[in-house]
């Protein structure tokens, strides 16, 4: 008998109807493969829009900073319910215009949290200022506020939270923090874009806001882009000259900048997403959801430790991370690899056990939490076209590992589909799309 792949079944249709053998063991209703990502399958439902506009540029003969990067900035703004948005090459170099334009120097040193992608550490170090690691809170993840408190010292210059996996970081706590010491909060929001915390988005809570195109973002391009965000007008002024050589007018010079110009292309597709963007996010808070049903059901609440929402404000779940204790992380991963389920490790080791930060005297068990995290922590698929089918596998792959392999009665679809529903808290203005495809391996 053919047995049918993810891709060969519409959304919300169970395996388990197509194999109308009910008394047959749980995994032969299983997929032969699900991937970590599938980049195609969004594509494929904007192929011909992606393709004209592409083409609009081309013709236009205005590849950097044309009309569309204007456009996509205004958009944006909108989005975000923020006054400014200033796009970049990357969101890398989002990071380093951000302490650029705040002043940041040799010897200064920045508050950020140990557990997050490079980039955060490097903005600072390429200025030659001092990266401050700080622990993390370990139900979320994300940069401990009693921790960062700790480390303000005389010669700390910005604090620098990462709103990571999609989650906000609280800054109920940290922005009191900030403001008491004087100091700026640049928002690392390069998994975050359409978060909220209390209604406001993030990259419009502290002094600016950095965001990544990269594209397995939630807003991805074809290629390495970013922008900034500011409620600052000091600030925008800043980030403007800054990303162009410091140059206004042509060729003259008031200060060193870098070249950090989003490419007109890159800003045209960006253009076609950005009103899709709302109903992806829907669906990833519907596949979370649906994944969180399907670990109750297999009663696997004793072997693995499931992230929550955030009813401060919307979780917009860039990456859906399980926590697998007792050192068993990397067996299950080893397991899910060989079953052709994809998964990652962000992030395996710690920026403060990074070897290129061993001058700076950190050493195992400086930062508990982290390390921990680091050991324990695996990502799961969580993409916006993620079929229910596939989730099933997901976890049921898992739960062969853990030698509970038959569920309860399943009501994850129903529960996934109420989810969404009520998880609607973005701009409303933006549409729907369908889209099918395989699975892509980039990874950041």
């Amino acid at each position: 008998m053919i047995r049918p792949s993810a891709s060969m079944l519409p959304a919300n249709t169970s395996l388990k109807t197509v194999n109308s053998t009910d008394d047959r063991p749980e995994a032969e209703s299983l997929l032969p493969s699900v991937g970590l990502l599938a980049l195609d399958r969004q594509y494929a439902g904007l192929r011909e829009e992606i393709r004209m506009a592409i083409e609009r540029v081309c013709d236009s003969g205005r590849f950097i900073l044309g009309p569309d990067v204007h456009e996509l900035e205004c958009e944006l703004a909108r989005a975000l319910r923020v006054p400014h948005v200033i796009s970049c090459a990357s969101g890398s170099d989002a990071l380093l215009l951000a302490l650029l334009a705040l002043g940041i120097k040799v010897g200064d040193e920045v508050i950020l949290p140990s557990y997050t992608f490079f980039a955060t550490a490097s903005a600072v170090t390429r200025l030659g200022a001092v990266p401050i690691f700080a622990d993390i809170d370990p139900i979320t993840y994300l940069i401990d506020p009693a921790d960062v408190e700790r480390k303000i010292s005389q010669r700390t210059r910005a604090i620098m939270p990462v709103h990571l996996f999609g989650r906000t970081a609280n800054m109920d706590a940290l922005l009191p923090i900030a403001r008491a010491a004087g100091l700026p909060v640049v928002e690392d929001a390069a998994q975050s874009i359409l978060s909220t915390w209390h209604g406001n988005c993030s990259g419009a809570l502290g002094d600016v806001g950095c965001f990544s195109f990269y594209p397995t973002k939630n807003l991805g391009g074809i290629g390495d882009g970013g922008f900034l965000t500011t409620t600052r007008d000091d600030i925008a002024a800043s980030l403007k000259l800054l990303r162009v050589h410091g140059m206004e007018p042509r060729y003259y010079h008031q200060v060193v900048g870098i070249n950090s110009r989003l490419d007109s292309i890159q800003a045209a597709v960006l253009r076609v997403k950005l009103p899709h963007l709302n109903d992806w996010t829907t669906a990833r808070q519907s596949n979370a959801a649906r994944y969180m049903e399907l670990f109750s059901q297999y009663d696997l609440e004793h072997h693995v430790v499931v992230p929550g929402d955030e009813p401060r404000g919307r979780h917009v779940w860039n990456q859906f991370v399980i926590r697998v204790s007792d050192g068993r992380r990397d067996a299950l991963r080893a397991h899910l690899t060989k079953c052709n389920v994809g998964t990652e490790i962000y992030y395996p080791v710690p920026l403060h056990l990074q070897k290129c930060f061993e001058p700076l005297g950190w050493r195992t068990g400086d930062l508990p939490a982290t390390e921990r995290a680091a050991d324990e922590t695996l990502a799961l698929p969580i993409f916006p076209e993620l079929e229910p089918a596939e989730q099933r596998t997901v976890v049921g792959r898992i739960a062969e590992f853990f030698g509970t392999p038959t569920p309860r009665r399943s009501t994850a679809d129903a529960t996934g589909s109420a989810s969404a529903a009520q998880a609607t808290n973005g701009p409303h203005f933006l549409r729907r799309m369908k889209a099918v495809g395989r699975a892509d391996d980039v990874r950041c």
